[in-house]
């Protein structure tokens, strides 16, 4: 699990400074705030990650703030009533873990501020006018999904460059992947690739894989979600099984047999978490809080898959990685 480190924005650029010093000057009294996202609660020690530089500016769970935690599994539609219920408990923010989650939200509300701690593209998904001026009741952090695709589609190309034919899986069930695929598909034709999109429903994950590898896929591109970080050692088993590399987003899938990985800062998603958590407590709203984008991207590389697969990794793309696995 991931997420990253940013206190201040200005024109689109994270900077370091201001937050921590409001860290002696926390408000008085006892804050409830919900957190909401598909998947599974995360363990006590991501949660200890994700709360570290939150804790640093003063705000302590059991302490000064209660915490509502609402996962939905792969159920939208239980995302959906959670989100209501939140709303119901006057939870004074919604964290919002991913693009359905905070569709789910704004839907809700248009009254309780909401912070994305992640969103694949919340301009194209509707969430908010722009960037730099949200509007409404929502900011946060975007991923920028659409231009991390494309990184790591540019990856793929570099370490296979005779692959044509990439299987991506899709999780339908995700607004996120139909928000992105017209992007992606002209990534796709500017690298000289055919995306073979496949349909991956959670007790067809194997199943997928297959059908990728029949319909004459070369290698398998799998976006970060909930339902793939669940299964991911199910679909890198799959994936190896049939002689497909797998480039994805995240280290959790290179972890689990991944070839390559390109991802955010997990590290950089805490921090910008905890200053717009601190700002909107202190009585920011988040029109006036413009929206935080990535800083750094992270390369990842298994060997171990690499020889699995009999390939070899170029040595310029080995220099290049944040993480290695031997």
């Amino acid at each position: 699990m991931n997420r990253r480190d940013a206190l201040a924005m200005l024109g689109g650029t994270l900077f370091l400074g201001g937050a921590r010093a409001t860290k002696a000057q926390t408000a008085t009294g006892v804050h409830r705030i919900g957190s909401l996202g598909l998947g599974v609660l995360p363990s006590p020690a991501d949660l200890q990650r994700v709360w570290a530089p939150a804790r640093a500016l003063g705000w302590i769970e059991g302490q000064n703030i209660i915490v509502e935690r609402r996962y939905a599994g792969d159920d939208s539609e239980l995302l959906r009533r959670y989100a209501e219920e939140l709303v119901r408990l006057n939870v004074e923010i919604i964290l919002t873990n991913g693009t359905p989650a905070a569709i789910a939200a704004k839907n809700a509300t248009t009254r309780v501020p909401i912070v994305m701690i992640s969103s694949g593209d919340p301009v194209r998904a509707g969430l908010i006018a722009s960037l730099a001026k949200p509007g409404g009741n929502i900011t946060g952090y975007s991923i920028v999904s659409t231009e991390l695709d494309a990184k790591r589609l540019t990856l793929l190309h570099e370490l296979l460059p005779s692959a044509r034919r990439v299987g991506v899986l899709v999780n339908s069930a995700n607004s996120t992947f139909e928000i992105a695929r017209k992007e992606n598909e002209r990534v796709y034709r500017l690298l000289d690739l055919q995306p073979i999109f496949v349909n991956a429903a959670a007790n067809e994950l194997e199943n997928a894989v297959i059908e990728a590898a029949r319909r004459g896929a070369q290698a398998l591109d799998v976006a970060r979600d909930s339902m793939f970080v669940a299964h991911g050692a199910l679909i890198m088993q799959a994936a190896l099984k049939h002689g497909l590399p797998a480039i994805v987003d995240g280290s959790d899938l290179l972890l689990d047999g991944a070839l390559l990985s390109l991802s955010i800062d997990d590290e950089e998603v805490f921090h910008a978490f905890a200053y717009f958590l601190d700002k909107i407590l202190r009585g920011a709203k988040p029109a006036d809080l413009p929206v935080q984008q990535p800083t750094k991207f992270l390369i990842g590389i298994n060997l171990k898959t690499a020889k699995a697969l009999g390939l070899t990794i170029p040595q310029t793309l080995l220099l290049r990685a944040d993480e290695v696995i031997q």
